[in-house]
């Protein structure tokens, strides 16, 4: 058995003194896909900030450990530096910066290491080719005046090529067209070849989930996880909804 990659143990979270997570306990190995389901304010999000340090986000007790050391005692740039990497479900635009210049020096600032532009191109080309995104996207200002779905495709594009230990996709499929979740999928099951890394998606909309490897599903309701399970969770909340979990918290 592997040893755990993320140790989340009785985690309690509060923003603007109101208590979103309770003694929230998640444990996620190498190689594994996690999905964290659950209906509007459950607190997937919460966790997904919480994890990545965002200060609005005020713990109040329980631990986090991540590859071994303790994650809450880390500032932002050192969780991304560390391996986590979170797609978020609106973006911000940057002006000024393309998107291949961000992934670019994003890689360097985790890895310490400069790399040749020649080989980035050939590595981005093939990143953009697995999208089904033009080359040109690679040149745009990040997000400036990319439709929702290209959006999207631009954080997915940043996992393949960041390649993080733990990524955490929050609503990646949120507001997407069919073709556009499709893609999203197929960049998603790519990054799922690194037995290494794990994932963990939050969502309540199956769709992105249709396509993908499942190892553990969870159901969390007014920031408690109130059920686990395989894929087969997915597909009975897919078929039966929430209600059912949110009479049982």
């Amino acid at each position: 058995m592997s040893k755990d990659l993320l140790t989340v143990r009785d985690l309690s979270v509060r923003v603007e003194e109101k208590n979103i997570l309770k003694s929230l306990n998640l444990s996620v190995k190498p190689g594994e896909t996690h999905v964290l389901m659950g209906p509007n304010g459950a607190g997937k999000s919460t966790l997904g900030n919480t994890l990545m340090g965002n200060p609005h986000y005020e713990v109040i007790g329980g631990s986090v450990e991540f590859q071994g050391q303790n994650l809450l005692d880390l500032p932002v740039n050192e969780r991304a530096k560390a391996g986590i990497f979170m797609s978020f479900q609106n973006p911000l635009e940057v002006p000024g910066i393309s998107l291949a210049n961000f992934i670019r020096n994003a890689i360097e600032q985790r890895t310490g290491k400069r790399i040749r532009l020649w080989d980035f191109r050939k590595e981005i080309a093939k990143a953009l080719e697995v999208l089904n995104m033009d080359p040109s996207y690679a040149d745009r200002d990040l997000n400036v005046g990319f439709s929702g779905g290209e959006k999207k495709k631009a954080e997915i594009l940043q996992l393949l090529m960041l390649k993080p230990s733990l990524a955490i996709l929050d609503e990646t499929d949120s507001g997407l067209d069919v073709d556009a979740v499709r893609t999203v999928s197929r960049g998603v099951e790519e990054y799922q070849k690194d037995k290494d890394s794990a994932l963990i998606i939050i969502t309540h909309n199956m769709g992105i989930l249709s396509s993908l490897k499942v190892d553990k599903a969870h159901v969390l309701v007014k920031g408690s996880i109130v059920a686990d399970g395989d894929g087969s969770l997915v597909e009975e909340i897919n078929r039966d909804g929430f209600a059912k979990f949110e009479n049982k918290e």
